[in-house]
């Protein structure tokens, strides 16, 4: 489908009753042809999905609420476009529902169906401890280093280091911000590079992260450049990108990608 046709950045009644017609897939190969991958991609991935706004009927009218996530498998052809997601949660605010696994199981094959491959949910207790984290357990922040490194001050290269020493770390930036490919609207990101190569100068990749200021594009589609970019520009042996975006509209959406087979990170941070 053409992003002219989908709700986001449009006014929208407020649904009223369940509908799946509500979800609105958007083909992955539309942002992956100007990095190269139609015909395929290096990594493997996940985008998954917090949803703090979820809310249903019980079979005597009475409301339940609960917390979900959604994995959504990187190699599904579709994405899903945010606001259509939103939309199709709210009509559940009204609709009766036996009970969680109805609801569950609902979820599931309507997300499953719009992305064209299987969507895994879970639903959380809202009373359950956040466990709330600044950044990933082990992660290295740089966003105060000295002397930062625009792109345009040089080519990417200039992110591999010069002493030759090769090492694992998890490297992190709370100041990862991208627009709304439709609307402008700025989105906000905590920015996580674990990775086992060549030594990245933190100065240089603050500058790569800072460059994505005016950059105009779903978070799945930035997060699969940058890691492009930086598989491209430093061959490492290992390498996995996630960015864990703030909510909008009772969703948040964390998008990871990887060299290697694995399940996507799931802290939830601070700012979520």
């Amino acid at each position: 489908m053409e992003l002219d046709d989908a709700p986001l950045g449009r006014t929208s009644a407020y649904p009223e009753h369940y509908d799946p017609a509500l979800l609105y897939p958007v083909a992955r190969a539309q942002a992956r042809e100007p990095l190269g991958l139609a015909d395929g991609w290096p990594w493997q991935g996940e985008d998954r999905w917090q949803a703090w706004e979820l809310s249903w009927l019980r079979p005597d009218g009475v409301p339940r609420v609960a917390t979900a996530e959604f994995r959504v498998p990187a190699d599904s052809p579709n994405l899903i476009e945010s606001k259509s997601l939103k939309l199709y949660l709210n009509a559940f605010n009204s609709t009766v529902f036996e009970g969680v696994e109805s609801v569950r199981t609902t979820i599931e094959r309507d997300l499953s169906e719009a992305a064209g491959a299987a969507v895994s949910v879970v639903l959380g207790d809202v009373d359950a401890d956040a466990g709330l984290v600044a950044r990933p357990e082990g992660a290295h922040l740089i966003d105060n280093v000295e002397g930062v490194i625009m792109p345009d001050d040089g080519p990417l290269a200039s992110l591999r280091s010069l002493d030759g020493d090769v090492v694992t770390e998890t490297l992190c930036s709370h100041l990862l911000r991208s627009l709304c490919p439709v609307t402008g609207q700025p989105d906000w990101a905590t920015l996580v590079v674990h990775y086992t190569g060549a030594r990245i100068r933190p100065e240089a990749l603050l500058g790569y992260v800072i460059s994505y200021r005016e950059a105009r594009d779903f978070h799945e589609a930035c997060v699969e450049r940058i890691f492009t970019d930086l598989r491209n520009t430093l061959t490492p042996e290992r390498l996995s990108v996630g960015a864990f975006y703030t909510r909008r509209g009772g969703l948040d959406i964390n998008p990871w990608r990887s060299t290697h087979q694995g399940d996507a990170p799931a802290p939830r941070l601070l700012r979520q």
